[in-house]
Parts: structure tokens; sequence; C-alpha cells
């Protein structure tokens, strides 16, 4: 792990505490506020691609898993969006995940959420949608590795959601997607900002040789 994205992409962030609100206005109009710390993802500000990406989604099923939650943004936003689902997130950085609960608590949700790395908290578990705004700064062997292990954790008919800029690495990602899946499609373009998306086979089985 490098310092340049020690801060957000690891178990405990160095940096001092800090808390600042954050607002998000969907085009449906609905508004959301999040409170976000330093040492996390996004601190201060919505990533544009979480923006497009949650106003965008559309599941396959009612469990879903928001991978690499940060602090809760995109996670919390689908749950109230479809109060159907089951709601299931996790990250490694354990400042991220306690402020995840907070911002949970504060919309009256109760999401399954944990700290680990990737899939490491969820063994034994399979979900219908699994939600990927990947951490670009942490190097590709960790989206890789998010992406090629996806079809493990998913039920048959499941997806993969992945946002990310087409040019900033994107391509690559959706190359990856096509490769694990048979396919990879995309469902929204905004600027630079692409949605992409794979759908298991029904008939999958996670443990199958």
């Amino acid at each position: 792990m490098t310092e340049r994205f020690d801060h957000y992409y690891s178990e405990t962030p160095k940096s001092k505490l800090k808390v600042k609100n954050v607002q998000l206005n969907m085009k449906s109009g609905h508004e959301y506020d999040f409170k976000s710390p330093s040492g996390v993802f996004s601190f201060g500000k919505v990533n544009r691609p979480t923006k497009v990406f949650v106003e965008n989604i559309v599941l396959q099923g009612k469990s879903v898993l928001d991978l690499g939650c940060g602090y809760g943004m995109v996670g919390i936003v689908v749950k109230k969006e479809n109060p159907f689902i089951s709601l299931y997130m996790s990250d490694i950085n354990k400042r991220a995940v306690d402020f995840a609960k907070r911002n949970a608590l504060a919309y009256n949700i109760e999401p399954d959420i944990r700290v680990g790395h990737l899939y490491d908290p969820w063994e034994e578990m399979t979900f219908d949608d699994i939600l990927f705004n990947p951490p670009m700064a942490a190097g590709k062997k960790i989206w890789m590795e998010a992406v090629k292990k996806a079809p493990e954790y998913l039920k048959g008919n499941g997806a993969l959601h992945v946002v990310a800029y087409h040019n900033k690495g994107g391509e690559r990602i959706k190359k990856t997607m096509k490769e694990c899946f048979g396919h990879s499609k995309t469902l929204v373009k905004s600027g630079g900002v692409r949605v992409y998306k794979s759908v298991l086979p029904e008939n999958h089985k996670r443990f199958q040789t």
C-alpha cells in the first residue's frame, strides 16, 4: 500500500478526523444529506460518478451489496429509493464504516454494515446486485479482484454494476467485466462517466467446478 491512497483505502486512516456535511440533489427532486469524514473517499463533496451512479442503477433483485461503501451514500440512497431491498454494505476503512452506520441511522434504515477488504466480510453469501464505485487510486489490482470475484458472490441472474470515468480506467474495467461475465453493457454515458453492468447467467452456481 502506498501513501498516495492510504488516506482512504486503509483500515485506519491517519488523518485527523474532520466532518463536513454534504448534500446530494437527485434529478428526481429528492435531496439527501450526509456526514462526510476526512480520511474517507470523496470527503466534503459529492463525487460526480457517484451522483451519476445512484441516479441510473437498475436493480436485478432484492439483496444489494454496496461494495466499498465509503460513508454510505450509494447504498443509503438506493435503499431509500427502493425500500423493498435488503441492503448490505462494507468497506476496508473503519472510519468509513462508522460513518456509514451513522448516516444510515439518520435515515432510519438498518443495513448490515461490515468492515473488511472487498468480499472478505461476505463469505458464503450471494447477492442479486453488487454496486461498485472502484477506488482507482488504490490501483488496478484492487478493482480487478473486485470484478473477477464478483460472479462468486452473485446469485443467478444477479448483476455487477460499476461506475467509472471511461478514459481513466473505465474502459479496462468494462473489458474485464466482459471477460468474466461473457458480456458487459454500458447503461449510461454522462460526459466522461460510464455506468457498466454485467449479468450472471441464471443457472450459475457459485461453487460449481
